[in-house]
């Protein structure tokens, strides 16, 4: 099973070129991570779930990466709520408890109504993130990069990492079935202790045979004079369409409200206590 991995289809999104997708990611997490209006936030997750089922892209393709990403959302609730739990009251300006609880972790509206705000923040960024993995073709993800006046030498490196990540998880797997064929489980089946031990021997044979990759593919990129001119040309490159055009004006605009919102308030945060 592939997990982030590229897969050509045919969907608004594909047919967007990847540099009209790398600058809609970097303006729209700026956007969400700069504001803390509620509403916004809203509108940026349930856009971002329609634009991920209008892709096609398919939920085992990223699941586990989600699962992994869910488990540090909790740890990061959790950690707010402990280091700083009355830090919605000082926000807001108000306090309404709905809890006591011993010293200065009673349970406020305005905490609860802070950590909403924090989690509409993953639920605005995520679904975007996987979209610009998912539906970008590594090729032109680099010549995108490159077009936005990065160094092709940082876009071909995040190219490759990016086309071998399925070869990685290939390699996973092969390890994987062998130790598993010589008795070695790491299924539920095993103790949590001895089935990450189990774990970390799959890893180190994959650690390596990931290093030598990386010696074969730098040794052939050197033979061939990679980095010796300041300029290069694409395969993949792709001009902008009207596609394109509507889709950084529409990022454009969404961009502008939502500063003249923050400026006219005169704050990130939206005050419902008020």
């Amino acid at each position: 099973m592939k997990m982030l991995a590229y897969t050509k289809l045919d969907s608004p999104v594909h047919r967007l070129t990847g540099a009209t997708k790398l600058l809609f990611f970097a303006l729209w997490s700026a956007a969400a991570m700069m504001t803390f209006d509620t509403r916004f936030l809203i509108g940026f997750a349930v856009f971002g779930l329609i634009m991920l089922r209008i892709s096609r892209v398919r939920l085992r393709e990223y699941s586990f990466l989600l699962y992994v990403i869910g488990v540090f959302f909790l740890l990061n609730h959790v950690a707010i709520y402990l280091f700083s739990p009355q830090e919605g009251v000082g926000i807001y300006g108000t306090k309404h408890v709905l809890l006591e609880l011993p010293g200065r972790y009673n349970v406020t509206l305005e905490q609860l109504f802070y950590q909403l705000n924090i989690a509409l923040k993953y639920g605005a960024v995520i679904p975007v993130a996987f979209l610009f993995v998912l539906t970008t073709d590594p090729g032109e993800f680099a010549a995108s990069m490159n077009r936005l006046k990065i160094s092709y030498k940082v876009s071909y490196a995040v190219s490759i990492a990016l086309r071998y990540i399925p070869d990685i998880q290939r390699d996973f797997q092969n390890i994987s079935f062998s130790a598993q064929a010589r008795g070695i489980d790491i299924s539920a089946k095993e103790k949590l202790g001895k089935r990450l031990r189990n774990v970390i021997g799959i890893l180190m044979p994959l650690i390596l045979s990931s290093i030598e990759r990386i010696e074969t593919i730098s040794a052939a990129m050197e033979l061939r004079g990679f980095g010796r001119h300041k300029r290069r040309t694409w395969y993949k490159d792709r001009p902008f369409v009207a596609g394109d055009y509507l889709t950084i004006a529409f990022m454009a605009v969404v961009l502008a409200a939502l500063v003249w919102m923050t400026i006219a308030r005169g704050s990130r945060f939206y005050n419902v206590f008020v």
